[in-house]
């Protein structure tokens, strides 16, 4: 099976082909350019290097956030549109879930993206070594919060921190939790959405490729002060 995977929730526009969870080609650019601008350039690109078409993908995989509102829309569209144009199977994984697998040690890992102001998109996974499953929801909430979370229910427990939010306020982690790992991969990829793809596929478990947002937008959350002034 090929799987055609794509990331576009962050910084990082990637695009990556896999097959039998093998890497053909995978790029994650991070560039001056918009999204909109790269991707479909990219898919071109990358399809064209390894002497295949669009026809020849077997599923499309897409990450449907949480992160940029922007970008989230941009990736979904794309993967829509090759969906009904082609008719090919598409399935939609988290971008928490695509960070959760930037990791190989065991152990419990929270993937945090940070949502600025001391707030992050959040989710806690297990890695038993065979496998990465969720053992939360995700969650749009407040670092601090989070932290007395995690203190509160794995305080015998080494936590594994991965993502833009594990970066960002790790100085406050290392205070708060003392039994702390970090890794250096932080930044979302694309393969790892298309391997989340294929378990969710095979699995049946096919998640709809709907904007996993977790909080309104900015342009939303300032209609609502306005209309609240107006009140």
């Amino acid at each position: 099976m090929k799987v055609l995977s794509i990331t576009t929730s962050s910084s990082i526009c990637g695009v990556s082909i896999i097959e039998n969870f093998q890497i053909l080609k995978e790029t994650n650019l991070d560039s001056d350019l918009t999204h909109s601008q790269t991707l479909l350039n990219l898919i071109d690109t990358t399809l064209r290097e390894l002497n295949l078409k669009l026809s020849d993908i077997d599923l499309l995989s897409v990450d449907i956030g949480p992160g940029s509102f922007t970008g989230i829309r941009i990736g979904i569209s794309t993967i829509k549109a090759f969906t009904d144009a082609l008719n090919i199977p598409s399935i939609g994984v988290s971008s928490l879930e695509g960070l959760a697998k930037n990791c190989s040690k065991e152990g419990i890992i929270y993937s945090l993206i940070d949502a600025k102001h001391e707030n992050i998109y959040c989710q806690a996974f297990q890695n038993n070594g065979k496998q990465i499953s969720a053992i939360s929801k995700p969650l749009f909430t407040n670092i601090n919060s989070l932290l007395e979370t995690i203190n509160s229910l794995y305080s015998n427990n080494t936590i594994i921190f991965v993502g833009s939010g594990a970066v960002s306020y790790k100085e406050l982690i290392l205070q708060k939790v003392s039994s702390s790992v970090f890794i250096e991969k932080n930044h979302l990829l694309a393969h790892n959405i298309g391997f989340a793809g294929i378990e969710h596929y095979n699995k049946n478990e096919v998640l709809d490729i709907q904007p996993l947002y977790l909080k309104k937008s900015e342009a939303e959350l300032k209609l609502e002060e306005k209309q609240n002034g107006h009140k």
